[in-house]
């Protein structure tokens, strides 16, 4: 199409430079085919004309050579990995680390998202087809669980800020997927995978019809296809059966023996329940009790009498390594030539996902309760055992009227008739499981119009909308309002608030509460998110004649275009959630209120190749490419962003290339819109808690009286439970966050030598420096108590809320809003390695390599605030970040047989420093990891192919750290389940039919 103007002569002209383009990129940094356009735009069908383009670029060019680092995947390579889960075909990859996805449970937003150079997924742009994708909540993250496999012609990945090319988001880069464009015919591709031990089972079936119209001036294809992956809980394996202590390594002998966790006293037992020496949740069975203020503290036991705390409950067997999820997507394109001056394209894509998460029972986690004495439900001896001590702590001072205590019939003594703030800390098994089902429906279309305006320009025109709607159950959480409600009886019969309130006996062991009780206590909450996404956009490019270096042979090419995009985003959850500061659901970790916002975005952008040289001596060839766009947003003005950089080579085997670009990122909805609510952040210790009594001097005594303590109540207060501490999370109205702002540089060589014992030789090595300043984000709790009580920081220490003196409650916690917080930087270099060998009668012999090595992976919060080193480390701050990872394959094709063998290693990380003297001593290290993945297939007849693979063939087992060495999301059943494997070895099965 489009053959019949004057930029079949200038493409002529220029051939050279297309001729070498297949040696300008490594086989897995891969320039575009001839045919192929990265964005699924316009394409020369004419076998005279090679008009390329390439991912990171909107210019199309004859010969045009990449200067931006891009690695790419091609459909043959992602056939070998047998994964109908895009998220799963990247994670692999040396410039990504594991983000949301299928072994992330507590923590997930039920989605699979991609992190580039661990810079965060907000800061990856995923393009299908070299556009943007309409994200799955207002935090603006894509779920690439919407991106079709079965059509997939390719993946490139572009290092370093994109913003100029395709605006806000891409500062890390860009992930584009490209679809297969011509498809003809019928492919039926099915897949099946189960683990070692016979669980984890992942089916998947695709079925993709397309055919050529009108004699080829046009093509339609549609993809329809489903995918079930089945649920994995760490009690299914050895290491996930019970928790371990990431600080005193309890548990990890019982672990390595084979043994079960060692059981509590008789008379404080119960369903899933250890001893005060395993890793565990104070939140516990029987119920543990806590005057507020004091340190009056027990634990009931089976009988309902009270005393010392005895037990802890053991959380983890109830965990998913791997969520369940089923996913229905379908996905349509087509394009016709209408004539040689305009062709019409169309896409729609739509997904329908499920995905289930699931934590242990709920319980009361410490929320705050109003307890009657007279509640007949208390036994006797509990009852004397509460009011000697309260009225021991009015005697020393540390419970006053008022406080802790309301002396009802004001006599001066604690006594029935009176109520006291305590702190109930049940978990309420009788309730089931908590749980969260996300139920998503997203779809997108994009449709527009393209060809040429005169003999040698070309336009594009296109109109893009996309909406996500998310529903969120859930369930098996308690309902603090009515748990509050049901305490206060004088019969254990009838409430006092009467209605339908059933009074709940939470003094005792497993069973004491009856399924009345917890059909009254139990609460199912229901939230809606709605994502809509439409974008504008026309672009118009081709050769500027006039301005030619005479030594270049070929003219200036540009691009120009204009893009509006509108974004708007909503969260509407129901009246049990937005309670505050805690939910009805205790247990769910704060509450929540409605977001609505949106915001508008007019943005013009151009870019130029200009070519130097031409078959000069050494300047084989040189083209210098640049670029800018601006960006003005309704909400925090203008932006700009741009990029320069050029390649050369100096010889035709050898090319250098070299890009400098200011990239940025706008904040999107969530950061600008959220209100302020309660939440849940990962923490190491409270500095004022008994767990650090032995280290509180006069001036962290000082200090933490400063923060709202009573001097009796420092070194006394509960510590943190399980790594967690409440926070106030939202947008601050006063000062909101503006855009973050990043300087990225590439440099790199591309090597593609003539050699005698090998075919395609290829080699390039790229070094990268992405550094962005104003990031936003959030202080982490840690960081705000380290800089009141180690740095003495007053404002910081302003933050900081107690109730009753310490953090545990859910009216306590830090305050963590969003906010530009100072920097963040990756730094690296890359290494690509390709070739084949041709192996005569037995066959060909194909290998590749991709290295990336770490040179600086740090953030910053503030200037007062210590520099986070990431890189080599792993602790509360740092998801696992090796180094050094590599990827390595290797695939032999003899006639019809074809078997590939994929080796990743991740190479070995420390604990955080700062971490590494609270943590057990054989939790501060991590070996490296090799993993190899086998893959093999046979092509039965022309139509029908069998495939089969193992992952994971030496079944090596994961690093066992225990459970509160990390947060939350990444650290799960005593290890880190996305960095590596949990479930052992897995076999795979494929059949693909064509015809």
């Amino acid at each position: 199409m489009f053959t019949n103007n004057k930029l079949s002569t200038s493409v002529r002209r220029a051939l050279l430079f297309g001729a070498v383009i297949n040696a300008a990129l490594p086989v897995s940094a891969l320039a575009q085919d001839a045919t192929t356009d990265p964005n699924n735009e316009a394409a020369n069908d004419n076998s005279d004309v090679e008009v390329i383009a390439i991912t990171g670029s909107r210019i199309r060019s004859p010969g045009v050579e990449s200067t931006s680092p891009i690695f790419s995947l091609g459909a043959e390579e992602v056939g070998y990995l047998q994964q109908p889960e895009f998220e799963r075909i990247v994670r692999s990859l040396p410039s990504t680390i594991p983000a949301d996805g299928g072994n992330v449970n507590n923590g997930t937003a039920g989605a699979a998202t991609v992190d580039l150079r661990g810079l965060g997924a907000e800061r990856t742009l995923v393009l299908l087809n070299g556009r943007r994708m309409v994200p799955f909540n207002f935090n603006g993250q894509v779920d690439t669980a919407n991106i079709p496999t079965a059509l997939i012609d390719r993946v490139d990945v572009v290092t370093g800020g994109a913003s100029a090319v395709y605006g806000s988001d891409a500062i890390a880069g860009a992930v584009n997927v490209v679809l297969k464009r011509n498809f003809e015919g019928v492919q039926v591709d099915v897949n099946h995978q189960r683990s070692d031990e016979d669980d984890g089972e992942q089916s998947n079936i695709a079925l993709t019809v397309g055919s050529d119209l009108a004699d080829g001036r046009g093509n339609a294809v549609v993809s329809v296809s489903w995918m079930e992956r089945n649920p994995v809980l760490l009690g299914d394996r050895p290491l996930g059966q019970f928790g371990i202590n990431s600080n005193t390594g309890s548990g990890l002998a019982e672990y390595r023996a084979g043994e079960e966790a060692t059981l509590p006293p008789q008379g404080c037992q119960g369903p899933n329940v250890v001893d005060l020496s395993g890793s565990g949740s104070t939140t516990a069975i029987p119920t543990r009790f806590e005057l507020i203020g004091t340190g009056v503290a027990g634990q009931f036991r089976e009988d309902g009498s009270l005393g010392d705390n005895c037990s802890l409950f053991n959380f983890n067997p109830f965990n998913y390594y791997q969520t369940p999820a089923e996913r229905y997507s379908a996905t349509a394109m087509a394009h016709y030539e209408i004539n040689d001056y305009a062709e019409v394209y169309t896409s729609f894509n739509y997904t329908n996902t499920t995905v289930v998460q699931q934590v242990a029972p709920s319980g009361t986690f410490g929320a705050q309760f109003t307890l009657p004495l007279y509640n007949p439900l208390i036994s006797s001896q509990a009852k004397g055992f509460i009011i000697d001590g309260a009225n021991a702590a009015v005697a020393d001072g540390s419970l006053l009227n008022g406080g802790s205590w309301n002396d009802v019939n004001g006599n001066g003594i604690v006594d029935e008739e009176d109520t006291l703030e305590v702190r109930l800390r049940r978990r309420t098994l009788e309730l089931g499981t908590r749980s969260e089902r996300y139920d998503s429906d997203i779809w997108q279309i994009v449709t527009g119009v393209r060809g040429a305006i005169t003999d040698e320009w070309m336009y594009d025109f296109s109109y893009q909308y996309g909406e996500a709607n998310r529903t969120t159950v859930r369930d098996g959480y308690t309902n603090l309002t009515n748990i509050q409600n049901a305490l206060d009886t004088r019969d254990g019969v009838n409430c006092a608030v009467g209605g339908n309130c059933v009074p709940i006996d939470l003094f005792g062991g497993f069973g004491t509460i009856t399924e009345d009780m917890s059909g009254y206590a139990r609460a199912i909450a229901l939230q809606q998110q709605k994502y809509e996404q439409e974008i504008i956009q026309f672009i118009v490019d081709g050769p500027v004649e006039f301005v030619e270096i005479p030594w270049a042979g070929m003219p200036l090419t540009v691009s120009v275009g204009y893009e509006h995009r509108m974004e708007s985003g909503l969260l509407e959850p129901d009246e049990c959630l937005k309670l505050a500061p805690a939910s009805c659901q205790g247990g769910a970790g704060g509450n929540l209120l409605p977001i609505s916002g949106s915001y508008k975005v007019d943005e013009f952008f151009f870019e130029g190749l200009l070519p130097v040289f031409d078959g000069q001596p050494f300047a084989y060839s040189m083209d210098i490419e640049f670029g800018y766009r601006t960006s003005d947003y309704d909400t925090v003005g203008s932006t700009d962003s741009w990029k320069i950089g050029f390649n050369w080579r100096p010889i035709e085997p050898l090319l250098l290339r070299v890009m400098e670009q200011r990239a940025n990122r706008a904040p999107n909805i969530g950061e600008l819109f959220s209100p302020v609510t309660t939440g849940l952040d990962n923490a190491i210790q409270d500095p004022c808690s008994s767990a650090n009594a032995g280290n509180i001097d006069a001036n962290l005594r000082a200090l933490c009286i400063s923060t709202g303590m009573r001097d009796a109540q420092v070194g006394v207060v509960p510590d943190i439970i399980s790594g967690q501490i409440n926070t106030f999370q939202g947008s601050n109205p006063s000062a909101l966050p503006g855009p973050e702002e990043a300087e990225t540089f590439t440099a790199g060589i591309v090597w593609t030598p003539e050699v005698s014992f090998a075919r395609d030789f290829t080699l390039s090595i790229d070094y990268y420096d992405i550094f962005i300043n104003d990031i936003i984000g959030e202080f982490s709790a840690q960081e705000i108590l380290d800089q009141c009580y180690i740095e003495g920081n007053t404002s910081e220490c302003a933050k900081i809320v107690r109730v009753g003196g310490d953090l545990t409650g859910s009216s306590a916690g830090v305050e963590l809003f969003t906010t530009n917080l100072k920097s963040l930087q990756a730094e690296g270099v890359e290494v690509t390695i390709d070739t084949d060998f041709d192996l005569g009668d037995m066959g060909t012999l194909e290998l590749s390599a991709t290295i990336n090595k770490y040179l600086t992976q740090e953030s910053q919060s503030a200037d007062a605030i210590p520099v986070l080193d990431c890189k080599g480390y792993y602790g509360t701050s740092c998801d696992p970040l090796s180094d050094l990872r590599w990827i390595q394959r290797t695939t032999w094709t003899y006639d019809d047989f074809t078997v590939s063998l994929l080796w990743r290693h991740i190479d070995s990380v420390d604990v955080e420093p700062p971490e590494a003297s609270l943590r057990f001593a054989e939790f501060r290290h991590i070996d490296s990891y090799d993993y190899f993945d086998l893959y093999g297939s046979y092509q039965v007849t022309e139509n029908v192919k069998f495939t089969l693979g193992v992952d994971n063939l030496f079944d090596k087992e994961p690093p066992v750290l225990g459970n509160d060495i990390g947060d939350t999301s990444s650290n799960s059943g005593n290890t880190f389940p996305s960095n590596y494997d949990p479930l052992g070895r897995f076999y795979k099965a494929g059949l693909q039919i064509t015809f």
